[in-house]
């Protein structure tokens, strides 16, 4: 009997990749993964991979324009609400509720993420930063970056709006003028003293020239990759929660992470399944995928001593910013949406544009790309 085939596409990391390929080689699935960059998992239509792939590791945000176009299968129909149910409640934060709309699971939690803090402690001369106050006069004395390069700029601007005390993607407004007003005046004071090569950079970039060089010492706001933490790099990373406003406020974050995903045109087999929760289950989430430079999104993974160990206290570091991480909307066209409005936030933090037209561009596309009628899904 000849076996089904399947094919899956990646983001081209370590951390989207290694244990994906590892567990593929492992099975007795004729599984093979592709892999694209970070741009492209970031930004590319979902429904131009799904034509081509049986499986995705895609971005929560992309799930409203996956649904109206018929992209994906739902969980809850191949493996039933119990098996749903436990995968939630092993989850850590909101990493798998961002993957439900209309009731339904649409991807599984493989990796959880969200933008954290970044220090390079010898180069930032006194203690992590803990407040915006506090990151504000760093970047006096110490390189300090903005993660702004493409979605990012926008992602940032949220993060800070949370961390204002308000969460964007209202239904009137993206955010209010008060709110987006000292949101893009704290990023814009940030932005004119960091290294200006930095403002090019993506997080792996970012994260990357950290431990290779001196010219960054902390990145306030940046998505957490476990790679860069690791103890045995010459200069690694310490990653803790997000900055707050005050001592004991909300840091403002907004969830990354990965859902691996199922299209229409996979055929779907009780042994591709078994693939799935085994990739799921707590070994593999707690020592297979750690082992393999991944990402897990198990609550159990983030505050074991043993994942925690050789990545100096990663997830335990950064476990209160990724369990209160701001979930994104996720209607079709917030995508294009996100990456509109992140190219006026560059601009109003260069200056070519004024604080008050930037929010009101950013309002303008947000409305264009609501829905008319009210999501099923749970924000």
């Amino acid at each position: 009997m000849t076996l089904p085939t399947f094919r899956g596409l990646t983001w081209d990391h370590p951390r989207g990749r290694d244990a994906l390929v590892a567990a593929a080689e492992a099975s007795d699935l004729d599984l093979t993964w592709d892999v694209h960059p970070l741009s492209g998992f970031e930004s590319t239509p979902i429904e131009e991979i799904a034509a081509d792939y049986d499986l995705v590791v895609l971005d929560h945000p992309h799930l409203g324009d996956a649904l109206a176009r018929g992209c994906l299968q739902s969980f809850d129909d191949l493996v039933g609400h119990e098996q749903v149910s436990a995968w939630a409640d092993a989850a850590v934060g909101p990493s798998l509720a961002s993957y439900v709309m209309d009731g339904r699971l649409w991807a599984v939690p493989l990796d959880a993420a969200t933008q954290v803090a970044a220090t390079r402690t010898g180069l930032a001369d006194v203690a992590v930063p803990r407040l915006w106050a506090e990151v504000v006069a760093l970047s006096r004395r110490a390189p300090v970056a903005l993660s702004v390069a493409g979605p990012h700029a926008l992602l940032t601007f949220a993060s800070v709006c949370v961390a204002l005390g308000e969460e964007p993607g209202g239904a009137e407004r993206f955010v209010s003028d008060e709110v987006g007003r000292q949101a893009l005046e704290l990023m814009a004071d940030l932005a004119a003293r960091a290294p200006r090569h930095t403002l090019d950079l993506d997080p792996i970039g970012l994260l990357a020239e950290m431990t290779e060089g001196d010219t960054i010492a902390h990145v306030p706001l940046v998505y957490g990759y476990v790679t860069y933490a690791d103890t045995t790099l010459d200069q690694p990373v310490r990653f803790t929660d997000a900055p707050t406003l005050a001592p004991g406020t909300r840091p403002g974050s907004t969830l990354g992470g990965t859902g691996l995903a199922l299209t229409t045109r996979c055929q779907v087999t009780p042994e591709l399944l078994d693939h799935v929760r085994h990739l799921m289950s707590a070994p593999v989430q707690q020592d297979f995928i750690p082992a393999h430079a991944g990402q897990p999104s198990a609550r159990a993974a983030w505050t074991s001593p043993a994942v925690n160990e050789p990545v100096g206290d990663f997830y335990r570091g950064t476990l209160e910013t990724v369990e209160r991480a701001w979930v994104r909307p996720r209607h079709p066209g917030y995508v294009t949406f996100q990456t509109e409005a992140a190219e006026v936030v560059r601009e109003a933090l260069a200056g070519s544009v004024s604080t008050a037209a930037a929010l009101a561009r950013i309002d303008d596309r947000h409305l264009a790309t609501l829905p008319h009628e009210p999501q099923g899904a749970a924000r």
